[in-house]
């Protein structure tokens, strides 16, 4: 992994962490997400019809599906284990996606992770449970509280292959258009997944407390969407340069920035097994960099 890709994996991994602290951090976290999908949506419409004729590929329209699901379930997932559980147990999980990705990359996508990449994957996710994840208990995981944690995980890494599919598609497609492949994708991925998100939502938020629900996220709602725009372009960008194996699991990095917003503005004090996975997650970001 060259150092413009891990620098760009970097800024989206800690942009990522300011996005889910927001979603904790409102009122309503699902009727927050869906706020954000309603406003991008406008946006990401005009994006793609101003590039339609250069996506009407078969390969395209499916990866397009694809990640069209994924990212529906997983926001809605997301939202629910951030209802219902507390950040420090449900992190953990949904941040474990390198435990997994690398055993469906190398059949779907042909990726073979390098010795010392592997290695550094695997020291990712230890060092991702230590931070946030030290003194969990095995009845904890279990609890009916994190079930949405472990679905927001399987999520993660279908849209994870799913757009480093679809991006690769777009490159192979011969893509010339206007706008920067990332951000097509990035619009795909907002007109594909918000039609099936709404109903989703909308399952749970009831009709009285819709619009409510909508303005109290105020002008955070327009940053949050800002900063998932850009953090998650960062990484599609990643995934044109990269193995899908290697981006995801150096984006979890997310957890020592999450860890540094818990200390720095939540007077979180970290103990001795958080500092070691902080460490471990370091450590293992290198080996990636150095063995991809």
């Amino acid at each position: 992994m060259s150092a413009t890709v891990l620098a760009l994996v970097l800024v989206s991994a800690l942009l990522h962490a300011a996005w889910s602290a927001s979603i904790k951090g409102s009122a309503h976290p699902l009727a927050f997400t869906l706020g954000q999908h309603l406003l991008v949506l406008p946006f990401a419409l005009l994006g793609l019809a101003s590039v339609a004729g250069e996506l009407l590929t078969p390969r395209l329209l499916a990866c397009a599906a694809g990640t069209g699901v994924a990212h529906a379930v997983y926001g809605y997932w997301l939202a629910l284990a951030l209802e219902r559980a507390d950040l420090t147990l449900a992190y953990p999980i949904v941040r474990s996606t390198p435990a997994l990705l690398p055993l469906l990359a190398f059949p779907l996508l042909g990726e073979t992770p390098s010795p010392l990449g592997a290695g550094g994957i695997a020291v990712v996710v230890g060092g991702i449970w230590l931070v946030h994840g030290a003194g969990l208990r095995p009845s904890a995981l279990a609890a009916p509280a994190l079930r949405y944690a472990w679905l927001t995980l399987l999520a993660t890494v279908g849209y994870s292959l799913s757009d480093k599919a679809g991006v690769t598609a777009l490159a192979d497609a011969g893509y010339g258009g206007w706008l920067p492949p990332a951000l097509v994708w990035y619009c795909v991925i907002i007109v594909a997944s918000t039609p099936l998100f709404l109903p989703l939502a909308l399952r749970r938020i009831g009709r009285a407390e819709l619009s409510p629900a909508l303005r109290s996220g105020g002008w955070r709602t327009p940053a949050a969407a800002g900063v998932s725009l850009v953090g998650y372009g960062l990484i599609l960008a990643a995934f044109e340069r990269a193995p899908a194996s290697y981006v995801v699991a150096v984006r979890q990095s997310s957890v020592l920035f999450a860890a540094w917003i818990g200390v720095a503005f939540l007077g979180e004090r970290p103990d001795r097994g958080r500092l070691a996975g902080a460490a471990a997650t370091v450590a293992g970001v290198a080996l990636i960099g150095l063995g991809g």
